[in-house]
């Protein structure tokens, strides 16, 4: 396969991903004005509580037996290390930029939050339809991709909207607080100048009382509170259910299948599932017109994500998925590598867009990462997987 065939392969969902966000962003322009901020909320909200959650089920109770959970177990170990490792390589980023605190968890979240979902389920399939491909028979290796794929973004999702919700929310959180202390700060200007510390303790927000007064057990039970609210986010809860159902064979079976009694509730949720990266890439489209505008990313953090998406990441995963195989611990397929080294090489996750909306923290900032993330995207992948072919076939 060559490269020119491979970047055709490589560019088209890419493409597909940039011209959808074109047409949101003409919606939301001042020409069309049909897709206001106002909508863009409200849509992000439908995709939070009805698609996103819709897709993980689908493609979980789909795809995942209990049987590929034990002979793939290493993918998830896979993308559990792309997740920890690009989140280490993006914190480095935000210490050496300094960034404003708001944008930090976007950083962090873009340099770690692979798009574990569409470009998989549209690169490998592709790839295995090429005359010239690498792994054997057509039908055979479309199915299997198909399969690997499919198992990558339902894993992508869960750990996306565990981990990566986390960095957002944090974020919102940060403004937050910034916010209550500058107003803070301002009311105690105000108060008389003879005012005690006694006062301003009693005039203090209640949540920073508590803190003071916290001990280990109280921050224990936050801590697993907070875990627990994350568990339960709907997107989450979607992929902890698919999860049972397609590990358990006779739910399985309620569902999946031509003879399935209540598989009418698999091909809705799969039918609802199918709106989610429409709808987030045109949202994400919405916000990039005001992104382009005001916009406070520099040219320094374009730069340092693209380095650890497109650079430091592939060579690390290329290494972990060499010593893997090296060791015995992959199935001798080699398509199953290519997916995994793929997993290190994506742009940031489409989901990304639907959390800085949802906590109304750096949408604009993130529109304009994923603009160029993405446009890089085209050539970095072509690169990479032409690479990734040499070394395994």
């Amino acid at each position: 396969m060559g490269f020119w065939s491979l970047l055709e392969v490589a560019s088209m969902p890419v493409i597909q991903v940039l011209i959808m966000s074109l047409v949101g962003a003409f919606l939301a322009s001042d020409r069309c004005k049909l897709f206001p901020i106002e909508a863009r909320n409200t849509m992000n909200k439908v995709v939070f509580v009805l698609f996103a959650p819709a897709l993980m089920f689908a493609n979980l109770a789909r795809t995942v037996t209990l049987e590929d959970i034990i002979s793939w177990w290493f993918m998830p170990v896979n993308m559990g290390l792309t997740f920890l490792i690009g989140g280490l390589l993006g914190w480095i980023v935000v210490k050496i930029l300094k960034p404003p605190p708001y944008l930090e968890g976007l950083i962090v979240a873009t340099c770690s939050s692979g798009n574990m979902g569409n470009l998989p389920i549209i690169l490998v399939p592709a790839i295995c339809d090429e005359d010239k491909s690498p792994f054997g028979n057509r039908s055979v290796c479309r199915t299997v991709g198909l399969s690997y794929a499919s198992f990558s973004m339902a894993l992508g999702g869960f750990y996306i909207w565990t981990y990566t919700f986390r960095l957002i929310k944090g974020s919102a959180m940060k403004i937050q607080a910034m916010e209550e202390s500058e107003k803070a700060a301002i009311k105690s200007s105000n108060n008389d100048l003879e005012a005690d510390h006694k006062t301003h303790l009693l005039n203090a927000p209640e949540d920073k009382l508590v803190k003071k007064g916290t001990g280990f057990w109280r921050k224990g039970v936050n801590f697993l509170h907070e875990i627990l609210e994350e568990l339960l986010a709907p997107p989450t809860l979607g992929a902890i259910i698919g999860f049972i159902f397609g590990a358990v064979s006779w739910l399985r079976n309620l569902i999946i299948g031509d003879d399935a009694p209540l598989r009418i509730i698999q091909t809705t949720a799969k039918l609802l599932g199918d709106g989610t990266i429409p709808c987030m890439t045109i949202i994400l489209g919405g916000n990039l017109i005001q992104g382009l505008r005001s916009s406070a990313v520099k040219p320094a953090v374009v730069i340092g994500i693209v380095c650890v998406r497109y650079i430091i990441l592939p060579i690390i995963g290329i290494g972990i998925v060499l010593t893997a195989a090296s060791l015995g611990l992959l199935p001798e397929d080699p398509l199953f590598q290519y997916v995994l080294m793929l997993q290190f090489t994506l742009p940031p996750a489409m989901n990304i867009g639907t959390m800085t909306q949802l906590y109304n923290v750096a949408q604009d900032e993130c529109s304009v990462l994923m603009l160029w993330t993405y446009l890089v995207a085209i050539l970095a992948l072509t690169v990479w997987s032409t690479i990734f072919l040499h070394l395994l076939v």
